[in-house]
């Protein structure tokens, strides 16, 4: 499916009226009725507890059960991560429409979902989508879990959670979520938030609560400090035990209110609140990092006073993140180990008595890293097959320990997000929504792929047929006036720019080698061994090989190394020289990222080196999904006479192409510094193998090339994206693996 967005700046809108019916919901204390604009509730089987509250789902044990067929039945929760946007767009801009809605949850349930989360609340069409489905689905819906937002920013900047407005804001948010999932709010348009009438009442589809976001570990530390005497809570339905903290205690206080807030309209669902390994509640001696292992928040030490519906642990985990996943295995001398399972098996145990989920887990199909983990399970670095692979093992690890549910992140790709390693260089900030950089493993966590709009028009496979199917202004030709390349055409969309090559002669890589220099900037490599004696009269920022498998790559003039010049020149991290920092250096360095930096005490507990990955390799193959050989990070390919590859647009120096920006030479402020280009020029020539000559760079005087009178490739910025959505083979390999697990629980783990 192929879409054309034009991204909208922040707006509201107001549903339909459907009609005036008489909602009565019943709480503890009496009747609450209220007039509303609604659909009729949806009829649904549910056990009916001795006050008339409501329960279609509960906790018993270390299990999580469904009342069906007039029992209460075990029910192994499996799902997906729903996010709220498609490329082009921001959190907070809300685009999804009621056709997206329908298509997916389609698509999630044929996968064998039995449950979305959505960790904010979305805008009224996506209850009203859910409510309209699952009336046509009744006899097997779709339920979900509905996350509600801390005030995170607020948190960690003033680091107390009990700051009055922080408080104000949190339980106005329960309220508002609690209200919108009933069907019984009204929001009038905020910039940044879920707005409109919310008349659906998705309640009996509920299957829980998730309270809050992942804890900053100092702001729960500090809150302890700051309030050692609020360390009990006991509410109307949650309270805590005596081993409670002042953070448990205040987050005791959150649910009890979604709780209260929830019971007045007469039902009850399983309680949690959302927490990752940063403030787990075991000791990982390993974990250089004191954040990473400074603060608990411990489940155990919340409890249900008077909520039939129980309650349950819910945890965020990959395989990657924090760094001890890969340090205890190094500690045990087995890169082999599977941390993964050691410490879901621990957690586990911990929780003993009390259901646990895992929900949030998986790795990404991007060819940028940003961490290393044993067993291959890092973040990225994972074509679409392998991504597949790597879930359904989590899936069936999360499963096998005995956890009450696993739900993968995520549903679709987000071209919003950012990581790490890549985020200093993608400027301005608030344009990353409009191009896809695959650099940016937390791009590309779906498994509904979002890809970029010549996609499905051009594929790696060496056959000109599609280059000829483009339109006109599609495509441009490149100059190139050498000797054994009989023409070159160039293209782009929001991912990459494209290179179709034409020679008069097969490709041969073991004699000869293809070399594409780039301009975009003034300054840069002007001579240097791969331009073999010859020199130019404009230099070059990066420069593209196309030879054998091992050596096609994209390198980067050493002066403006990004790597280099961030983690060398500024942090002192890595070694960069006083020749690579001179302009003409003529040396082009490996196109290289951070996976880890340097750690030395007092800083970290233990001393660890700079690690990097090289992003410049190409690799070789087909990205046709009809393919046998199908490879979603191929980047290249030939067939006879004809090369074709595609460049992702930071390799060639883009920090934002929809903008015609790029990274300066200046040495950058943890950030960098921008300018402006108006194109691209693309500097071509050809290596003898065997003689070391090149072809293609001789001038009549001997002088230097004139790559200054080459014609620049340029393009138009943009606003507005076009994107192809298409289901990759990792929703295929976690459909075999909920098909497989059936929703059946396996109590006990191993």
């Amino acid at each position: 499916m192929s879409h054309s967005q034009k991204r909208a700046w922040w707006k509201g809108g107001k549903g339909a009226a459907a009609g005036l019916v008489l909602l009565a919901a019943v709480a503890a204390g009496g009747f609450y009725l209220r007039e509303r604009s609604a659909d009729a509730v949806p009829a649904i089987e549910s056990a009916i507890q001795a006050d008339g509250t409501q329960i279609k789902f509960k906790t018993e044990g270390e299990t999580v059960q469904i009342f069906r067929d007039g029992k209460w039945e075990p029910l192994f929760l499996q799902g997906v991560n729903l996010g709220a946007t498609v490329p082009g767009y921001f959190p907070g801009e809300f685009p999804i429409t009621r056709d997206d809605y329908m298509n997916w949850f389609g698509q999630i349930k044929e996968m064998g979902a039995n449950v979305i989360r959505v960790y904010t609340r979305h805008q009224p069409v996506f209850y009203e989508s859910l409510v309209a489905y699952n009336r046509k689905h009744a006899d097997d819906p779709l339920y979900f879990i509905q996350g509600i937002w801390s005030p995170e920013e607020q948190l960690i900047e003033k680091k107390d959670a009990y700051d009055a407005d922080i408080v104000a804001q949190f339980r106005e948010e329960i309220a508002s979520d609690v209200k919108a999932v009933y069907g019984d709010l009204e929001m009038p348009d905020t910039q940044g938030k879920s707005s409109g009438d919310y008349k659906a009442n998705a309640g009996p589809y509920l299957l829980g609560w998730s309270i809050g976001t992942e804890w900053d570990p100092e702001m729960v530390a500090n809150t302890n400090k700051l309030h050692a005497d609020k360390a009990a809570y006991t509410g109307d339905y949650f309270g805590t035990t005596a081993k409670a903290s002042p953070f448990e205690a205040w987050l005791a206080g959150m649910v009890d209110f979604a709780a209260q807030t929830e019971a007045a309209y007469g039902w009850q669902h399983p309680m949690s609140f959302t927490n990752w390994v940063t403030t787990d509640v075991l000791s990982h001696p390993n974990e250089p990092l004191f954040t990473e292992d400074m603060a608990a928040v411990d489940a155990t030490h919340l409890k249900p006073l008077h909520w039939s519906a129980g309650y349950f642990a819910s945890y965020h985990v990959y395989p990657y993140y924090p760094d001890f996943f890969r340090y205890n295995a190094e500690g045990k001398g087995d890169t082999e180990a599977d941390t993964y399972a050691a410490y879901l098996k621990e957690l586990k145990a911990y929780h003993a008595g009390m259901p646990i989920m895992v929900t949030e887990y998986g790795v990404p199909s991007s060819s940028g890293i940003s961490h290393v983990a044993p067993l291959g399970r890092s973040q990225g670095g994972h074509n679409e097959v392998e991504q597949g692979e790597i879930d359904a093992e989590l899936t069936e690890t999360i499963h096998d320990e005995g956890y009450a549910g696993a739900i993968l992140f995520m549903w679709q790709d987000e071209w919003f997000k950012k990581t790490w390693n890549t985020m200093p260089m993608e400027l301005p900030e608030d344009r990353r929504a409009y191009w896809l950089n695959v650099l940016t493993n937390e791009k590309q966590f779906g498994l509904l792929g979002m890809y970029s709009g010549l996609e499905n028009k051009i594929r790696m496979d060496g056959d000109d047929s599609d280059w000829k199917k483009l339109k006109k202004d599609e495509k441009s030709d490149i100059a190139a006036e050498v000797p054994g390349i009989a023409g070159i055409e160039a293209a782009h969309d929001e991912a990459y720019v494209y290179l179709g090559i034409h020679l008069d002669h097969d490709f041969d890589p073991s004699k000869e080698r293809i070399q594409i220099g780039t301009d975009t900037l003034p300054g840069g490599n002007k001579h240097g061994e791969e331009l073999a004696g010859k020199t130019l009269d404009e230099g070059l920022e990066t420069l593209l090989t196309i030879g054998s498998d091992e050596e096609t790559s994209v390198k980067i003039a050493a002066n403006y190394d990004m790597e280099k010049r961030l983690y060398g020149y500024v942090y002192g991290m890595i070694v960069m020289s006083e020749k690579e920092i001179k302009d003409d250096s003529g040396l082009f360095n490996e196109w290289k990222l951070p996976v880890s930096l340097k750690m030395e005490p007092p800083d970290t507990k233990y001393a660890h080196p700079f690690e990097d990955s090289d992003v410049g390799s190409l690799r070789r193959g087909t990205n046709s999904p009809a393919s046998a050989a199908y490879d979603s990070l191929a980047m290249w390919q030939y067939e006879g006479d004809f090369i074709e590859v595609r460049i992702p647009w930071m390799l060639l120096g883009l920090a934002d192409p929809s903008s015609l920006t790029a990274v300066s030479y200046e040495m950058p402020d943890k950030a960098f510094k921008t300018t402006a280009i108006d194109g691209i020029r693309f500097v071509p020539w050809i290596v003898n193998k065997e003689t070391g000559e090149a072809a293609g760079l001789d001038t009549p005087d001997g002088g230097a090339y004139p790559v200054s009178q080459l014609a620049k490739y340029t393009w138009s910025g943009w606003d507005a994206v076009t994107y192809t959505e298409r289901l990759k083979p990792s929703y295929s390999a976690m459909q075999e693996t909920f098909k497989r697990l059936n929703a059946t629980p396996k109590t006990g783990g191993n």
